[in-house]
């Protein structure tokens, strides 16, 4: 066992509810301070990562963020101010509109990226390899579990 492995295991276990938590609190701190740093609410931080790999329609947007389609509307047109985002109609549906990130937009979401990679990697500086990777098995099995509860059927990795 490494001495990376001993301490880890020498600190108490906090269980499951409060060890969650307590993670939930640690890593929103962590977005915070980078977001702030960009002029950003978590919300705006939340739709620039969605927007990374897909260009959903203003009615998915709404579910992804569990937003109303007039909340949606008002941060996706602040967003819109700021040169993040755009608008286009569907090619489907004239009446529905698409959101994509500009190439501002897609600058900040990978610089935002980065710098929270820094700010967390200090918090598991502590962690060994192999409880890393099992942590994230773990963090990705809860969070895709989730939202396919939450949305059957909806594509959150495409």
């Amino acid at each position: 066992m490494s001495d990376e492995s001993k301490r880890a295991r020498g600190k108490p276990d906090l269980g499951l509810l409060d060890s969650l938590v307590q993670l939930s609190f640690v890593v929103q701190a962590a977005l915070e301070r980078v977001a702030e740093k960009h002029e950003l609410s978590l919300v705006q931080v939340r739709l620039l990562g969605i927007l990374r790999d897909r260009e959903p329609l203003m009615a998915e947007l709404a579910k992804f963020l569990k937003l109303d389609k007039s909340s949606v509307t008002g941060l996706v047109t602040r967003a819109e101010k700021r040169g993040l985002v755009q608008r286009s109609a569907s090619a489907e549906d004239g009446r529905a509109v698409h959101v994509a990130l500009t190439a501002a937009g897609r600058e900040l979401a990978k610089t935002f990226v980065k710098q929270v990679e820094r700010e967390l990697a200090t918090l598991v500086e502590g962690v060994t390899e192999p409880d890393r990777k099992r942590l994230s098995e773990l963090a990705s099995q809860i969070v895709i579990g989730d939202a396919e509860r939450r949305m059957p059927g909806a594509s959150l990795f495409a």
